[in-house]
């Protein structure tokens, strides 16, 4: 048991490291398990692992996810289970396997493996890291493929030269963990860029981690680490995904709706980028209000992004305007705001200045 292994055991919730230890025990001595991939990656970084991933080998995975004594459901073609624990957070228990990518950007076809094996499919070195639990609570640090070294160096490597034209998502997932956590990436990474490209049509879990991208903490960041890796025709209008961050920044909340809306409002084809990454219609729905000369209050999602899309555009005359100029409540007013609207889409009133020129005048023509 080395000194680091116990430091990274030690990040870890107490309710966590003892379901960990019972499924070791349940396990027993001629099995192996260990908590794999970003968890010990970020318990190695001082934060508290939150994701668990569990790969068990040498055992049945259906009946440990069982033992464990919390809610399981078991996924047959890949053997493996997803454990919800009581505050809502889930696990996943994995058998240990290989996988091979028989048509690249498709699903992996797995075959049973080693832990070794395991951590040689996954994506970049820094997510091969395990930490061995064993049924007399003996921990190890397993590293296969020096990720210890590239996460002290924070450097993201992929594992292998085809890992990019075998699953080009594994770009975005890398673009998305450096602007979180600050990596840089290795030369490896950035020559399979083009490959990724390639293939991006053919991969559609790559547009998924495209649509994963827009719930980081700052999108923004991530899509401009996308365009600094040469790969930023994947998502378009990083400027106005930045400045969406600088707002978040400045206390502005910021909904993953509002990034998607601006990213459709940049693309050439808004309705196929929609489809592709499965934004569904909440994004569109709202740009067009945001585009629209409706009136929305200060702090509402049509109003951040009308301000980033159409800084120029007048803040639209309401009724209450309307109804201090002494028009009496009723039709009158809806007329009054009906003819500002005609002038707006004619173009014959750019400002809130020249509106209420506008609405004097036309109330003075109408006896007002």
């Amino acid at each position: 048991m080395t000194p680091l292994a116990t430091h990274l055991w030690e990040q870890l919730r107490r309710e966590d490291r003892e379901w960990l230890r019972a499924l070791a025990r349940q396990a027993g001595p001629h099995a192996r398990m260990a908590l794999v991939g970003g968890a010990v990656r970020d318990a190695f970084l001082g934060h508290a692992p939150l994701d668990l991933d569990v790969v068990a080998e040498g055992t049945n995975v259906q009946v440990l996810a069982r033992a464990g004594g919390f809610p399981a459901l078991y996924h047959p073609a890949f053997q493996n289970a997803t454990v919800t624990f009581p505050d809502g957070r889930n696990a996943d228990l994995v058998r240990a396997r290989r996988e091979t990518y028989p048509v690249p950007g498709r699903n992996p076809l797995p075959q049973p493996g080693t832990l070794e094996d395991d951590l040689r499919r996954r994506d970049f070195a820094v997510n091969a890291l395990a930490l061995l639990v064993g049924p007399d609570g003996e921990l190890a640090l397993l590293d296969e493929v020096d990720g210890l070294g590239e996460l002290e160096a924070r450097v993201l490597r992929p594992l292998h030269a085809r890992s990019f034209h075998e699953d080009a998502s594994r770009l975005v997932r890398g673009a998305r963990l450096a602007a979180r956590l600050g990596f840089t990436p290795d030369a490896e990474l950035l020559r399979q860029v083009p490959d990724a490209l390639a293939m991006a049509a053919q991969t559609p879990r790559l547009w998924a981690e495209l649509r994963l991208l827009l719930s980081e903490a700052r999108p923004g960041a991530a899509a401009r680490t996308l365009a600094d890796w040469g790969a930023g025709e994947l998502l378009p209008g990083v400027e106005g995904l930045e400045a969406l961050d600088a707002l978040q920044d400045a206390g502005q909340p910021i909904s993953p709706q509002l990034y998607a809306a601006a990213a459709l409002h940049a693309s050439a084809e808004p309705e196929a980028l929609a489809e592709r990454m499965g934004l569904g219609d909440r994004p569109g729905a709202l740009l067009a209000r945001a585009l629209s000369d409706a009136y929305f209050s200060d702090g509402t999602p049509e109003r951040v992004l009308r301000g980033l899309l159409r800084p120029d555009a007048p803040v639209p005359l309401t009724g209450r305007d309307v109804l201090a100029l002494g028009v009496p409540p009723g039709r009158a007013v809806g007329k009054a705001l009906a003819h500002l609207a005609r002038l707006r889409e004619g173009g014959q009133i750019r400002s809130q200045e020249e509106e209420r020129a506008a609405l004097q005048k036309y109330l003075e023509a109408d006896g007002h």
